[in-house]
């Protein structure tokens, strides 16, 4: 794995850590103080943001994140991901050079799937920093964390969509240039159980929309910005509005956290490389118990220990973003479920022992720090919990070794194969788990060779569990209902060569 940077992003992070020094730092406060000034918190945006946006669009420090080399800078996961810890040491920095969430999850979304005039009305403007957006998708009533409890309705009327539900943490729909939602729920309830759910776009100014209530986060309102709570009374919106299609919307849910998740990630190293910055200065000048506190060994074992997690967050992130670009999102599940554990938790750490050696300024809002646990705090939450995470590494690794295979995993991959009309998968070995055996049946009239499916398979899952052996079928068992008779032919393709 080469992470090494190429002169172009060499150059990118020289230039962005000089706007950041030179910009971003010196208007925290002034930030907040125009925020204060308002009338009313949510009642605008300070005027700042506007200003240091258009000097990031002019340095062409614009649309980092976007992979795209159309729409954005084009770059990769690893090159990006310098860039993204930098602008994490701010917290008002991300929006300044257009790479703040959920804009850029909503986007990702738009550019991937939405059709030609949903990109025209809502990508390019969110593309410009024109407008800003929120996702809805969470709910008050059930364990959001389990996409598929997801109640909100989507029901088709003619040629409109009437959506009915209740959601919450709805980030940036306070902002008032917020004017659109993309808002998740189910179409069709009697469908597999992850084709219930479909996405769908909703302009907030559609009568049926209403926010009801900022959620603060452990007392941080995060105006302008802000967390809502929504109620989507019938709203109706044209069927035109309905992103990829009816029943898509779990897969767009996993496809646009992939890159949400490592985002966060890559910013929280950045917040927690200012914490210990903000900690190694503090400690050279207090003085407690005769002699200056970074004299003190427990100081030097917490800034020790800081650099230490940093450094091994920071490669475990490197390794799921190569990941990412090399055998794409799907196969780096695990990885990016690991760092999304762990920079979090890395991150609140060394905040932590940052607030610790300021004492009671760590907490006030004098520095930054609390706020920075705040935010970090969430992420534990955010784009899944901790434990969902957890579940999902334990999971492929459960049996022996490591060596975890799941026939549905594969066969999934199998089935986007355009000549795929049927496939059952089998492992051999299921203690390591070295062969894997694919059974299938292709489409009347096409044709694909072992070798080409072989391929199709190493594009997008770990080395371990391509098919080593594909075996071709005129058809497969089935029962009296036409239902693939599914664990008899993988136990048939389980025994041993």
């Amino acid at each position: 794995m080469d992470f090494s940077y190429s002169p172009k992003v060499q150059e990118l992070i020289k230039k962005l850590s000089a706007f950041i020094e030179e910009y971003i730092y010196p208007n925290e406060r002034v930030y907040e103080e125009q925020l204060n000034a308002q009338e009313s918190r949510w009642s605008g945006v300070p005027p700042i943001i506007e200003e240091l946006k258009e000097k990031a669009k002019k340095e062409g420090l614009w649309n980092l994140f976007l992979p795209d080399s159309e729409y954005g800078a084009g770059l990769t996961n690893v090159e990006y991901a310098p860039l993204c810890e930098i602008m994490g040491r701010s917290l008002i920095a991300p929006e300044v050079f257009n790479c703040n969430a959920p804009d850029t999850g909503n986007m990702e979304v738009l550019v991937r799937y939405g059709t030609e005039e949903q990109k025209r009305k809502w990508f390019i403007p969110l593309l410009n920093g024109e407008i800003r957006s929120c996702f809805s998708m969470t709910e008050p009533d059930v364990a959001s964390s389990d996409a598929t409890n997801i109640r909100a309705s989507i029901v088709r009327d003619g040629d409109e969509y009437v959506i009915t539900g209740r959601k919450w943490w709805s980030s940036g729909a306070g902002d008032p240039r917020c004017k659109v939602a993309i808002v998740m729920g189910k179409t069709n309830p009697d469908a597999p159980k992850h084709e219930q759910q479909s996405m769908i776009i909703v302009p907030l100014d559609t009568p049926g929309v209403k926010i009801e209530r900022m959620l603060p986060v452990f007392g941080f309102d995060h105006a302008p910005h802000g967390h809502a709570e929504i109620t989507y009374d019938h709203v109706r919106v044209p069927k035109e509005n309905i992103i990829w299609g009816e029943g898509k919307g779990f897969a767009i849910a996993q496809g646009r956290l992939g890159p949400g998740q490592i985002h966060h990630c890559m910013r929280l190293i950045g917040a927690a490389e200012r914490a210990l910055e903000f900690m190694c200065r503090r400690v050279q000048s207090r003085v407690a118990f005769g002699k200056r506190l970074a004299d003190h060994g427990v100081i030097r074992d917490w800034i020790a220990q800081s650099r230490i997690e940093i450094e091994q967050a920071r490669l475990l992130t490197m390794k799921a973003a190569y990941m990412m670009d090399t055998v794409g999102n799907k196969a780096a599940r695990k990885e990016i479920a690991m760092i999304k554990v762990v920079a979090p938790n890395v991150a609140l750490k060394v905040i932590d022992r940052a607030i610790q050696a300021f004492g009671a300024a760590g907490v006030s809002n004098d520095f930054p720090l609390a706020a920075m646990w705040a935010n970090s705090r969430t992420l534990r939450l955010a784009d899944g919990p901790d434990e969902v995470h957890k579940e999902l590494v334990a999971k492929d690794l459960i049996i022996a070794g490591g060596y975890n295979i799941y026939p549905r995993e594969i066969e999934e991959v199998l089935y986007e194969h355009p000549a795929m009309k049927e496939a059952a998968v089998g492992v051999p070995d299921p203690y390591r788990g070295e062969t894997v055996k694919a059974i299938i049946v292709l489409k009347e009239g096409m044709q694909a060779s072992e070798e080409e499916i072989i391929a199709h398979c190493r594009k997008n899952l770990t080395a371990y569990k391509v098919p080593r052996i594909v075996e071709f079928r005129a058809e497969l068992p089935k029962t009296n209902v036409g239902k693939i008779l599914r664990r008899a032919l993988r136990e048939e393709a389980s025994r041993p060569q």
